[in-house]
């Protein structure tokens, strides 16, 4: 990311001269705890670095994900002994950390994060929210904090192949709005590019103006997420597809790698006037995957009754468990 081994071969410097030279480099580019910084596009090749090596399990520990929905969270970042601390800074749901990221994270570094929030910003009931089980797993010892499930966010992860094959009678009425949809209309599948960019801003306008986006918070929050994703599909480490009908994007989908066998859907949008799109762009995009993909993770439901029960609809394989940790 620095070039630090390009600009040092440049120049002949002494041992001493090159240690200070480097480190000017990673401190200039880097907030070091307990400095932070807003998250920021340029920030992605690290952040993803370090995530990409914790090899994550939960939705939200992308960089994508991170960098969509910043502005919505208020999201700061710091480095800690090479461990990355994520802020969610008076978001909807006030001022939180995310779990520490790193190979290095450990019972230390939640505490020193759990202690930040209490001492530094004044945090009245400090909490790492959305910490999996292996963050958990790392806190038997510790007494005065409390640990409580946040069901709403649990990730729905399901096999690659159900979603594809969508056999027997649980998927019948997904087999069925595929039907309906391919006996009133022909489409085509494509890969998103640069092609659609537009046609899916479009569609996002209209599905926003029909769900009357800008009376809900929550809504307006995930419209600049879709808008962020798009806007910035090149620079991101994500893929997509869309249905094109009558040479329209009725449907789109993003998604990427989330770690070595699973890839977690972003986005999903389509034409609400058609019904089956939402059932087809899922199917196509499952279809087309690489062989290598065996879960799909379709994110948490946020405690939405209609979210929960479509995405129980379609028969988890299993939850990815997310967790509040409170320091008493």
């Amino acid at each position: 990311m620095f070039h630090s081994n390009i600009l040092l071969r440049k120049r002949e410097f002494p041992v001493f001269d090159k240690i200070l030279f480097l480190y000017s480099i990673i401190t200039v580019a880097l907030p070091l705890f307990p400095n932070f910084k807003p998250l920021e596009l340029n920030d992605r090749e690290y952040i993803r670095d370090v995530i990409r090596d914790y090899d994550p399990i939960v939705s939200e520990m992308t960089c994508t994900n991170l960098f969509i929905w910043r502005d919505y969270y208020g999201f700061i970042w710091s480095i800690c002994d090479g461990t990355l601390f994520i802020v969610s800074r008076e978001g909807p749901n006030g001022t939180y950390a995310l779990e520490p990221i790193g190979t290095s994270a450990n019972e230390d570094s939640v505490m020193c994060l759990l202690r930040w929030l209490r001492d530094e910003l004044r945090e009245t009931n400090p909490q790492i929210q959305r910490a999996d089980t292996r963050c958990i797993s790392i806190l038997k010892n510790v007494e005065n904090i409390l640990i409580e499930p946040m069901r709403e966010h649990f990730d729905y992860v399901y096999r690659k192949s159900d979603l594809v094959e969508l056999e027997g009678s649980k998927y019948r009425s997904k087999r069925n709005h595929i039907n309906q949809l391919l006996r009133n209309h022909v489409f085509q599948y494509d890969s998103l590019d640069d092609r659609y960019i537009q046609d899916c801003l479009s569609l996002q306008e209209k599905w926003c103006q029909l769900n009357r986006c800008d009376d809900d918070l929550d809504l307006l929050g995930e419209n600049g997420a879709v808008t962020e994703v798009l806007t910035h599909f090149r620079d991101l480490d994500v893929d997509g597809a869309v249905i094109v009908i009558q040479g329209k994007v009725k449907a789109f989908t993003v998604g990427e790698r989330l770690n070595e066998n699973t890839q977690v859907i972003h986005i999903e949008k389509a034409d609400p006037e058609i019904t089956g799109l939402y059932q087809l762009i899922n199917h196509e995009y499952c279809k087309n995957m690489s062989e290598e993909i065996e879960f799909i993770n379709r994110e948490q439901d946020l405690g939405i009754e209609g979210l929960r029960k479509a995405k129980l609809s379609y028969h988890p394989d299993r939850f990815i468990e997310k967790n509040c940790i409170t320091l008493k």
